[in-house]
């Protein structure tokens, strides 16, 4: 399997979702080839869980990475789990048009291309 998607299914696996009981991972390829990870936290107060896309994200960033090729999100689900809007708005602002992968449980795939899920993104070039 690929190392990405194995790296998303291995950290869907340290999920916190005591309330909901729906574990997602997630992992980034940056540009050195390096992968970081992350899965949903959930908080009681559910406006204050973190998905497992932005933990990713974040974790990438603060170890210092800043260019990003893949993306992949692993969730237990029959139909694949896309990231949810405010994901799709992180990932489109660090990683660009970058791959994204799909994996379920049973290695179920389905790869895009992020501006196909997200069409006409807000970014920094609107701010100028």
């Amino acid at each position: 399997m690929d190392p990405l998607l194995q790296a998303a299914l291995d950290a869907r696996n340290n999920a916190h979702a005591p309330y909901s009981n729906f574990r997602v991972g997630a992992a980034i390829e940056d540009e050195s080839g390096r992968i970081h990870t992350g899965c949903n936290i959930e908080n009681a107060t559910y406006g204050l869980t973190l998905c497992a896309e932005r933990v990713a994200v974040f974790k990438a960033i603060s170890e210092g990475a800043r260019k990003f090729k893949r993306i992949a999100v692993a969730a237990d689900t029959a139909t694949l789990t896309p990231p949810c809007g405010a994901c799709r708005q992180i990932l489109w602002e660090f990683c660009g048009n970058a791959e994204l992968t799909l994996v379920n449980l049973q290695h179920k795939t389905e790869t895009f291309q992020l501006k196909d899920l997200f069409p006409r993104p807000f970014d920094a070039s609107f701010l100028d």
